[in-house]
């Protein structure tokens, strides 16, 4: 969602990155590899795809003492993060884990229809820092350049923007021409994956033209503010007379469906969920350089570890983009994979990009092909139309992934970490004090399973103890 994507309702919303990316090296095809926060981030910084790392959910990255490129960089460089980091296991909420791990287990309940992030909102405000937590990390990221510009460091900045919930002000509200603003066509799929991620989503708002339209106009307010933070950084880096030696990387965990194909959040292989921006500028990179390639954020560790002169390890599954970038080669892998195995998904699902083609594989149920410069709204499923297309897809798709194998051992790994769980929530070792039980935090496993699954009951306890049981 960036001006230089071509979004008429951002044409003048982000001109900050606009103009990097005209310093620089735009991807216009660039994709996460597990499109949720934690496994997003826990590939970017190992440079291995889940099945390798085994970052399962939000609950699920990387364990103490695996190899990661920040760990690499702390050897040689002053490392320094300020906001969200996420790529480790032990985070978020007790909401985050249950519903992962029992996605599969034939529960039939909403997620998260008691998520305050489930919400819109315009502050009646004239503050250009509208997200000020936002603010503050920037502030603090422009004074550690100023204190270590004379050595080698690595800068990561990863703001709340734009993540739900979709809340803006006035200010950056009145950036976004109301009647710019797109409203997706709806999507009538079927498809029993498609139907029980959006019951489980559970978006209580309804699609009604005006409030599908609000809600886009917010987020693409956020967007615009967003922009204005990374402005703040650039221009920091160009005052402090850095920009001559110093990278400058932009870029996403995943998107936001904003209401696309009638869902918010991400965890889906949908454009607006796996699709991210990517821009890079610095020491020998073109200016003004748009490329086609399709890339991943699984390729950002070993194109930092160039940057950095580091040697590059043999065993990550991505490659460094920094040839793409200075012009010194137009060739790379062109396509891009991602995986999803958390919460919304009633079994774990893998995506393969390459040419015009976007192929869904979910375990057990049927597969999806969509033909992404045809179809860009992919509303059309041609995998029965185009039989030779699907089969070449998946064998391509397998040649990266044995995906059988790999739910397999996703599966293996939920059951014996729920049944982990459960014996210490029946003890009352588990407290949970999110969404529903904010402010009244209980330890007492229905409230907590409740809490995650409306509705739960002995019915649905029922059902998860034969799935434990299940080959």
């Amino acid at each position: 969602m960036l001006g230089c994507a071509g979004h008429p309702a951002l044409r003048h919303a982000t001109p900050n990155i606009d103009g990097i990316a005209e310093s620089g090296a735009y991807f216009e095809n660039a994709y996460c590899s597990h499109p949720i926060c934690c496994p997003s981030r826990a590939n970017m910084w190992s440079g291995r795809y889940t099945h390798h790392c085994e970052s399962w959910n939000n609950y699920k990255g990387l364990e103490p003492g695996m190899w990661s490129l920040l760990g690499e960089l702390r050897k040689t460089h002053a490392v320094k993060n300020f906001g969200k980091l996420d790529y480790l296991s032990g985070g978020h909420s007790q909401s985050a884990r249950l519903g992962a791990w029992l996605a599969a287990s034939g529960i039939n309940k909403p997620n998260f229809d008691k998520d305050k992030s489930q919400c819109f909102s315009v502050d009646p405000t004239d503050d250009i820092r509208c997200h000020e937590r936002d603010w503050k990390y920037v502030d603090a990221a422009v004074d550690f350049l100023a204190e270590h510009r004379e050595q080698p460091f690595f800068l990561c900045i990863s703001t709340g923007l734009v993540h739900a919930a979709f809340r803006t002000n006035r200010y950056w509200l009145d950036r976004i021409p109301e009647e710019a603003v797109d409203v997706p066509a709806m999507d009538n799929t079927d498809h029993p994956v498609r139907l029980y991620q959006r019951m489980t989503k559970a978006w209580r708002y309804g699609f009604d033209e005006s409030v599908v339209r609000q809600v886009r106009r917010i987020y693409f307010a956020m967007c615009a503010e967003a922009d204005a933070l990374v402005g703040r950084v650039y221009d920091a880096i160009r005052a402090l007379g850095l920009a001559e030696n110093t990278y400058f990387v932009f870029a996403s965990d995943h998107g936001e469906l904003a209401l696309e194909h009638q869902e918010w959040y991400k965890m889906s292989f949908y454009e607006g969920s796996v699709r991210v921006p990517l821009i890079i500028t610095g020491p020998g990179v073109e200016r003004g350089l748009r490329l086609s390639n399709l890339v991943s954020l699984i390729d950002i560790c070993l194109t930092f570890m160039e940057m950095a002169g580091l040697p590059q390890p043999d065993n990550l599954d991505g490659e460094s983009l920094l040839p793409l970038v200075t012009g010194s080669s137009a060739e790379s892998r062109d396509s891009a994979y991602a995986c999803f195995t958390g919460i919304t998904l009633n079994t774990s699902g893998y995506m393969l990009r390459k040419g015009e083609w976007k192929y869904v594989a979910y375990v057990g149920y049927p597969s999806q092909l969509f033909n992404v410069e045809t179809d860009p709204g992919e509303l059309d499923d041609v995998r029965a139309d185009r039989p030779d297309i699907a089969a070449r897809m998946d064998s391509e798709l397998r040649s990266i992934v044995d995906y059988e194998q790999t739910h397999r051992a996703l599966l293996a790994y939920n059951k014996e970490a729920f049944r982990q769980w459960r014996r210490q929530a029946l003890r009352g070792l588990h407290l949970d004090g999110r969404y529903a039980l904010e402010g009244d935090p209980s330890t007492n496993y229905w409230r907590i399973m409740d809490n995650c699954f409306t509705g739960y009951n002995q019915d649905d306890e029922a059902l998860v103890n034969q799935w434990l049981h299940s080959a």
